[in-house]
């Protein structure tokens, strides 16, 4: 072992080396030449439980957040008792520097510096397949590396969001009161995703329109074994968060060891078929600069084949 190999680092972040865990992260966000081996330590570990975290922008999700960690690590049970906790903040990229906009210091304060508490902001830069898979990459290496829950933040509940919150053992969406059309324009996500709903900032007016809404929303969509129960929170008066923790304890209490280990096969399919796509993609691309390709281009414009002929034949050639 060398320093900087992924062994290495591993072995050293489980000691509790920061900076350790810090290249790992790196290593897995970045692409870089070592992601492969580090992804490849940390598949050899369990993967601990996921706890997804979303909701429109001004949620207010990273002091929930806050709030949350701070219950579990007061010795609020999770399924069991949480000693330490990973945060992954999902922020959309900078287009200047390709980094993550929403830096992990303006994020769940009250924590940043708790040797209990590790924080790190991500975002798609370089990685193939884009944060889809590099966040499953990064959960796995924070539960090679000792912590047994993380949760991961992320911003709105777009398709990207959805993919991500999708690959949580446990997923919590929150919303405020009077957010009645930003809910109706994401429903379908929403009760894709929502494992707990959450009514964040219910010291405002408008909390029981909200719970209607979303009581309709759950009474229209699929039948599901789990119903999600609908908390009302707020943060900044530190007011519900233990019915947060209760309902996302009977969650896990619910899933159990067998229908967890089956919705995790499932997630590790769509896993696998997500690293097939991003490596067939990323081997089609490579021949999109040669002669073959820009012939295709030229038989195109002229009419003298049409785009799906075309792709075959570049994968046949690739």
């Amino acid at each position: 072992m060398t320093p900087g190999d992924p062994v290495t680092l591993v072995a050293e972040a489980r000691s509790g080396s920061r900076g350790a865990l810090a290249r790992l992260l790196t290593y897995v966000e970045s692409a870089s030449s070592q992601h492969r081996a580090t992804v490849a330590v940390a598949y050899a570990s369990p993967p601990p439980y996921v706890l997804g975290l979303t909701g429109p922008p001004g949620a207010g999700k990273s002091t929930l957040g806050d709030l949350l960690i701070r219950a579990l690590l007061d010795g609020a049970p999770l399924g069991e008792a949480v000693e330490r906790v990973a945060v992954l903040c999902v922020d959309p990229s900078s287009p200047f520097t390709g980094g993550a906009i929403l830096g992990d210091r303006i994020r769940m304060q009250e924590h940043a510096t708790d040797e209990r508490v590790f924080i790190r902001s991500m975002a798609t830069r370089g990685h193939l397949g884009g944060l889809s898979l590099a966040v499953p990459d990064a959960v796995r290496v924070l539960g090679a590396v000792g912590f047994a829950l993380v949760i991961v933040e992320t911003v709105g509940v777009g398709q990207m969001e959805v993919e991500i919150a999708s690959a949580a053992d446990s997923t919590v969406v929150v919303t405020n009161p009077g957010w009645g059309d930003s809910m109706q324009a994401n429903k379908a996500g929403l009760l894709e995703v929502a494992d707990v709903f959450v009514i964040n900032k219910a010291d405002r007016s408008g909390v029981e329109e909200t719970r209607r809404d979303l009581e309709q929303m759950l009474d229209l969509g699929r039948s599901r074994p789990w119903r999600p129960p609908i908390v009302e929170t707020s943060a900044t008066e530190r007011r519900g968060v233990g019915d947060l923790v209760a309902a996302l304890d009977g969650h896990r209490r619910f899933l159990g060891e067998a229908a967890l280990a089956a919705a995790r096969r499932e997630r590790t399919r769509a896993a696998l078929v997500g690293v097939l796509r991003a490596l067939v993609q990323a081997q089609t691309l490579v021949g999109s600069s040669g002669a073959i390709f820009e012939e295709l281009v030229d038989a195109l414009s002229e009419n003298r084949t049409d785009p799906y002929r075309a792709a075959e034949t570049l994968l046949s050639t690739s």
